[in-house]
């Protein structure tokens, strides 16, 4: 892939779950789906919102599973969507399209989880790769869900190092994990701000997986030392 690589640190939401879209995305397309009566302006105020509200407090429990922590997530956002004034669901609409959405985004994440085991099983042959990712305390159950138990030499999760991206040193933490040398390493990832910047800063190689982002910002390029729109990319170089 990348000339004298010997392991491979992933990030996990928006990489190995969304093929490279950010979350905020991910959702909006299944509101619009599902024909939640909301703007998409609405829906970012929802979805920051929702984010900052789980930052801030011990809600989504280690146990939670993925389903639950999407079921809670869409319940948070629905839920300040009709407090603002954004939508006026009575019991019975609210409920049919909160479970609508997560249905749709469930099925999606199962399709798209299952495709990324199936590349990064072949990359496990010929790699050790550990997980860092920004997460709530539960990405273990989340891990076993999905059926990725096993791929990993060690998961470090912000939540449980108590350091979050973008630091770099959550990073310095995985390539310590695979027991390599910075230079030795490639951090794959979706955020450019999260993942490919903070990995530069610990020495690592990188690999950018560009899919929908939030914004339209612009990025400088030559950063990455590849960019990918699909992660079986990596089994190509």
């Amino acid at each position: 892939m990348i000339k004298n690589i010997k392991g491979l640190i992933f990030d996990y939401g928006g990489t190995l779950d969304t093929a490279g879209c950010h979350w905020g995305k991910m959702l909006w397309r299944a509101y619009q789906r599902q024909h939640v009566p909301v703007t998409e302006e609405q829906f970012r105020e929802a979805y920051v919102y929702a984010e900052r509200t789980l930052g801030r407090n011990p809600i989504i429990q280690s146990g939670y599973t993925f389903h639950k922590t999407l079921e809670v997530k869409i319940r948070i956002e629905m839920e300040y969507l009709c407090t603002s004034g954004a939508w006026n669901a009575n019991e019975k609409e609210f409920h049919a399209k909160h479970d609508a959405v997560l249905d749709d985004l469930y099925a999606e994440v199962q399709q798209i989880t299952k495709y990324s085991i199936s590349v990064l099983q072949k990359l496990h042959e010929r790699y050790p790769m550990v997980l860092v990712s920004n997460f709530y305390g539960n990405i273990n159950e989340v891990l076993k869900e999905f059926g990725f138990d096993g791929l990993f030499v060690e998961v470090i999760e912000s939540a449980v190092v108590g350091i979050r991206k973008p630091n770099p040193e959550i990073f310095t933490l995985g390539v310590n994990a695979l027991g390599l040398q910075p230079s030795e390493t490639v951090v794959i990832g979706d955020s450019f701000y999260k993942d490919i910047e903070p990995a530069v800063k610990a020495g690592c190689h990188t690999v950018w997986f560009k899919g929908e982002g939030w914004t339209d910002a612009k990025y400088d390029e030559s950063v990455p030392d590849l960019i990918i729109s699909d992660l079986s990319q990596l089994i190509e170089e």
